[in-house]
């Protein structure tokens, strides 16, 4: 068993077992103006959104967490399952593993059990430099992905044993692929935020879509700093909330959520706040572990009554004027805003 493979078995057991989510989001400062008479009925109500070309019941992505071991096989596959049968997004975890051993291509492979779903592959921005293009290009065609999300994870990578710590060239490298991709590429952090200028620069790499990973979910500083024995306290709450990363990535490309996200309030927080999707991923592989895939269905519709409810109290018919509802900012964030020179998103 190789280096990577030993990894992703470790990553999954880290996560099962410990304490890693860090931080708050800052949802808790972010307040939608409820509406006493929204003049709708429920039944009125429609969550559903098209994202990338795909049309999804609600705008939910199980969010990128594993592949490359056993495990991640069966992890992967019924949560595809249960994407395709709920009618959300679905994105594997990084597929440099099946890039080095294509044996390992079967625990990233679910097309077969969702045909129709919106489905992300995953790599990271150091293997763009690593690996020849058309080599990577496959690895995203033989699991029929959809997109390819690029993660950028250098706090991560600084905690890990075999951590790449040369970031230098990769935006040019990034640009030159997203050029000639015959795919759509996702720019993705993976827990430490996005800045303004980071998402500027992204912008001008021609990504598609940003994930902006932020601060209040899993921490994978901690995550491999566990696996490593490095200290990691005075850096696991490095980068920028979640709420505040997609108000620092609105420089006019898709956003997807992701970091902390637990519960459709929040999902919908995030939408009014800039962003297309939400992707939630701990949770999933927790309930996936001791509840089953009737469990992991239980979650989706739960997430998805409390994001319609959302959208009823606010006066909202779709993801479109959910988009354009007021919010008000306060604390923390609000704070941040004034000091980053942030507009917060308009009212009606």
């Amino acid at each position: 068993m190789d280096m990577t493979e030993l990894r992703k078995i470790d990553h999954l057991r880290i996560c099962l077992e410990e304490a890693v989510e860090v931080g708050s989001t800052l949802f808790e400062h972010v307040h939608l103006v409820h509406r006493a008479l929204p003049e709708l009925d429920l039944s009125e109500v429609d969550p559903s959104h098209r994202f990338l070309g795909k049309r999804l019941e609600f705008p939910l992505l199980i969010a990128a967490m594993t592949g490359g071991c056993t495990e991640a096989k069966r992890v992967n596959q019924e949560l595809a399952r249960a994407a395709a049968k709920k009618g959300v997004a679905f994105g594997v975890g990084s597929q440099r593993a099946m890039i080095e051993n294509e044996a390992l291509a079967d625990t990233f492979s679910v097309r077969e059990y969702a045909p129709t779903i919106l489905l992300l592959g995953n790599i990271g921005i150091t293997a763009l430099k690593r690996y020849p293009q058309e080599r990577i290009c496959r690895a995203v065609s033989a699991i029929e992905a959809d997109a390819l999300c690029v993660h950028i994870n250098p706090a991560q990578e600084l905690f890990q044993h075999e951590g790449d710590n040369d970031f230098s060239g990769c935006l040019a490298v990034l640009e030159g692929f997203c050029r000639s991709a015959p795919f759509p590429v996702i720019a993705k952090e993976v827990g430490n935020g996005m800045s303004r200028e980071t998402a500027q620069s992204l912008e001008r790499a021609h990504v598609s879509a940003i994930d902006v990973g932020g601060v209040g979910g899993t921490s994978w500083v901690l995550v491999d700093s566990l696996r490593s024995g490095k200290d990691s306290s005075v850096y696991r709450h490095w980068g920028i909330p979640t709420a505040a990363s997609i108000l620092e990535a609105r420089v006019g490309l898709p956003l997807i959520a992701t970091g902390g996200v637990r519960n459709g309030l929040e999902m919908a927080k995030a939408i009014a706040l800039g962003a297309d999707v939400c992707g939630i991923a701990l949770p999933f592989l927790k309930i996936l572990t001791h509840g089953g895939p009737s469990g992991v269905e239980r979650y989706i519709d739960t997430l998805k009554q409390e994001f319609t409810y959302a959208m009823y109290l606010c006066g909202c018919k779709n993801i479109g004027e959910l988009k354009q509802t007021p919010v008000v900012l306060t604390g923390e964030l609000k704070e941040w805003c004034e000091q980053r020179g942030l507009g917060v998103p308009r009212p009606l």
